[in-house]
């Protein structure tokens, strides 16, 4: 009977400190979190690269604005009246290490979820899905149909460093000749100016450099290419996760989302204040 009461008793412990060890590394996550160190701090660093139209771009004022940036704005107001919305410029090639050592709290900048950009961080839900497109020069108006037709050392694409785009021009057109510049302007100017014959993005960069030129480029607008766009975030914080989760889920559902989206996709309103 002895034997059995000990036993008992010792089972009983090791749950009951199982159960402690489980509730103090709750509150180390907790206490670790992103998001608990923005509370605390009252600032909400986010990271991103002007210059991806109309995602992050600097206006006349040569202040950052755009559709990344007033959903990070959201953002900070759901967090607390209190938080305050600080932009860290990063140039896209370094922009995740400058999340991993911490210059910021979470990049948005347009950025495609990827596996293998999922192994350094970590991503939310999609907040947005997108695919690769083509600005095509107007001379090569019905001869180049497809991102197939393209495929040919006898042509030249542009792109920027570092981005989808031009990682997807590499593997899908690896025949054609490649040149890649800073900024997305760049590369699309070396079409505009007869210097390259197709710039690969994202479908609403395209869309919008497609409606300022319409004399010099032509835009192949069918995407051939699945891409979701996500926040990244550093790993191991599943409280942020939680967070970001739920708050994309409250203005998706609750209209605001819908009020951003329109005027930075489907208006040309934001134009005047860039150029």
């Amino acid at each position: 009977m002895k034997r059995a009461l000990v036993s008992v008793v010792i089972v009983m412990s090791l749950f009951i400190l199982g159960c402690q060890k489980e509730t103090n590394d709750s509150k180390s996550l907790t206490e670790k979190s992103t998001l608990n160190s923005v509370i605390k701090s009252k600032k909400l660093r986010v990271c991103t690269d002007p210059g991806y139209e109309p995602f992050e771009m600097r206006n006349k004022n040569n202040d950052i604005i755009g559709f990344d940036i007033d959903l990070a704005r959201e953002m900070a107001k759901a967090m607390n009246s209190n938080v305050e919305l600080e932009i860290v410029p990063a140039a896209f090639d370094g922009i995740i290490p400058a999340l991993l050592t911490e210059k910021c709290d979470m990049i948005l900048a347009g950025m495609t979820i990827s596996p293998e950009r999922n192994i350094q961080v970590n991503f939310p839900q999609s907040y947005l899905l997108i695919g690769q497109t083509i600005l095509l020069s107007k001379n090569l108006e019905g001869v180049v149909n497809s991102y197939k037709d393209l495929d040919d050392p006898k042509y030249v694409i542009s792109g920027r460093l570092g981005v989808t785009g031009t990682a997807v021009a590499e593997e899908m057109m690896p025949k054609a000749q490649k040149r890649v510049f800073e900024a997305e302007n760049e590369a699309i100017l070396e079409v505009v100016n007869g210097q390259a014959d197709a710039f690969v993005y994202d479908f609403p960069l395209c869309a919008s450099y497609a409606a300022d030129y319409p004399d010099k480029l032509v835009f192949l607008s069918e995407p051939f290419t699945y891409e979701p766009l996500g926040i990244a975030i550093r790993k191991g914080d599943p409280d942020f996760i939680n967070w970001i989760d739920n708050f994309l889920n409250q203005i998706k559902g609750d209209g605001r989302y819908d009020e951003l989206y329109n005027y930075w996709f489907n208006s040309n309103e934001w134009k005047q204040a860039v150029r």
